[in-house]
């Protein structure tokens, strides 16, 4: 592995540490109240409809206390709706997305990122919690909730992002984004069990806890966050005794680059690691927020996000489904198939940061994610098939999260990086939590329709046919991201040949 990827880690402060820790489990705590909604579906959709055992007790639930709490006729009727309360969701998500990019880099990111965890677990508090304590059943209020919870939690991604950009630069990121983007899939396990271990009092206070939870987590982050190196004093080596954390020859170089030379990259790593010369003093005034069709514009963002519309589809599938379908498919009570859906985020820990990991070693990006969404599609097919023995699907399970979440992880925040701080803008304009929005908003358009078509095919031609619709999305990231593949591999060709040359 090239030096620069152990060496940046000598460079690292404890406010790095710090930093890093806090951006990662404020997205921690959105996640698993996120994960709640998805772990408590079966409880939601039995209380939404009538059963067996209502039906024989009358003195317990009369007529008219029926017909109010009750919302559909039969678990499919509901099936649907939880289907469209997800696009609901995701679309008023990447709605909210493409929004808060755009002021993340204009506003103080960490008055953003608090106002989007305060504000969310507020409404998933009202949700989930006081809809049931005050018996308050209604398709619209549910729904309005829902828009507004995705509007809210929009502004987190791109502001933790925003913010590990600025304190990560270019060297190791693939590995230090690869490693902090599992705090999705860590949320998704701590969600997954803090709702089983309270369900059992009923899935109001699966809500409750991850509210309650969340919204602590956003007052920490509102008084200890450090949005910038700068603000410590990080920005001058006189002043810490390490090399800066990110100069603008290093942050504005991404692995996409066509320019790039091996040779340019030793001669830049020497010069980082033995220069004495005192650094030019820095402009106070902040660089100025690019527009939002010129970040739509800049190289790779249109294709990755139209890659990730596709792979988020299948991800978040996962993510919203994964614990009604063993439930349903197998059998499985609902606590046991919870906390078997971690295996899941598991493999996409393990994933993302391996991946991140080999791109860093490889210089590249494009070949890792390919291989790794060509080896997703068998593996898909693999768990489709997946007997009913939860040894077996736990296995299976966690691959599966290993070639589809690592990929998702990467995108999301590695390449996102990599994108929002690209050579063309060379330190002048601010676009890393911009462009972090476009991918992400537009991965949350595709995984908006997925969920809703989800439910459909689910309905009419059984869970089989999805897996087929999953498959048939995961080849449609690799042909999106094809053109990128072409272009580094001709890259890594031109380098390997300029090498032979040398020598």
């Amino acid at each position: 592995m090239p030096p620069s990827c152990f060496g940046c880690l000598s460079q690292y402060t404890h406010h790095h540490l710090v930093v890093f820790l806090l951006t990662f489990f404020s997205y921690v705590l959105l996640h698993a109240s996120r994960k709640t909604f998805s772990n408590v579906k079966v409880s939601i959709s039995a209380q939404w409809t009538p059963s067996a055992q209502n039906d024989s007790a009358p003195a317990f639930s009369p007529d008219e206390t029926w017909q109010d709490n009750h919302l559909f006729a039969d678990e499919k009727q509901a099936t649907l709706f939880l289907g469209a309360l997800d696009s609901i969701f995701l679309f008023s998500y990447a709605v909210g997305l493409y929004l808060s990019g755009v002021i993340g880099d204009r506003v103080n990111l960490r008055y953003v990122l608090c106002f989007g965890l305060c504000g969310s677990a507020v409404v998933e508090f009202v949700f989930g919690t006081l809809t049931e304590w005050l018996h308050i059943y209604n398709v619209y209020l549910y729904c309005g909730l829902w828009v507004l919870n995705g509007l809210l939690q929009s502004a987190v991604w791109p502001c933790v992002v925003a913010v590990m950009g600025n304190w990560f630069g270019k060297t190791g990121r693939g590995f230090v984004f690869g490693l902090w983007s599992a705090c999705a899939s860590v949320g998704n396990i701590l969600g997954a069990f803090l709702a089983s271990s309270v369900l059992k009092y009923g899935y109001e206070y699966a809500f409750l806890v991850t509210s309650v939870v969340q919204f602590a987590g956003g007052v920490v982050v509102f008084f200890g966050l450090l949005t910038s190196p700068k603000k410590v004093g990080l920005h001058l080596e006189s002043e810490t005794g390490l090399t800066p954390v990110e100069t603008d020859a290093d942050s504005h170089r991404p692995l996409m680059s066509d320019e790039e030379e091996e040779d340019e990259e030793v001669e830049t790593y020497s010069q980082r690691c033995r220069s004495v010369q005192p650094p030019e003093e820095l402009v106070d005034e902040p660089p100025h927020a690019i527009g939002f069709l010129q970040a739509f514009c800049l190289p790779g963002v249109l294709l990755y996000s139209l890659a990730y519309a596709c792979l988020k589809l299948v991800n978040y599938s996962f993510f919203f489904w994964l614990p009604f379908y063993l439930s349903n498919n197998y059998g499985w009570k609902e606590a046991e198939a919870d906390r078997l859906s971690v295996w899941y985020d598991v493999g996409g820990i393990v994933g993302g940061t391996l991946q991140g990991l080999i791109s860093d070693f490889m210089g590249k990006r494009a070949p890792v994610l390919v291989f790794s969404l060509a080896m997703a599609m068998g593996t898909l097919v693999g768990y489709s098939r997946s007997p009913n023995d939860k040894v077996i699907n736990s296995v299976i399970l966690a691959t599966t999260g290993f070639f589809i979440g690592g990929p998702s992880n990467m995108i999301s925040s590695a390449i996102s990086a990599d994108l929002g701080r690209q050579d063309i803008l060379r330190g002048s304009q601010e676009a890393l939590a911009t462009v972090t929005g476009i991918v992400d908003g537009t991965g949350s358009i595709g995984a908006a329709v997925g969920q809703y078509l989800v439910s459909l095919i689910e309905s009419r031609l059984g869970w089989m046919s999805v897996f087929y619709f999953f498959i048939v999305m995961t080849g449609g990231s690799i042909v999106f991201i094809a053109p990128l593949l072409v272009r580094e591999l001709r890259d890594m060709w031109r380098n390997r040949q300029a090498l032979r040359h040398q020598l």
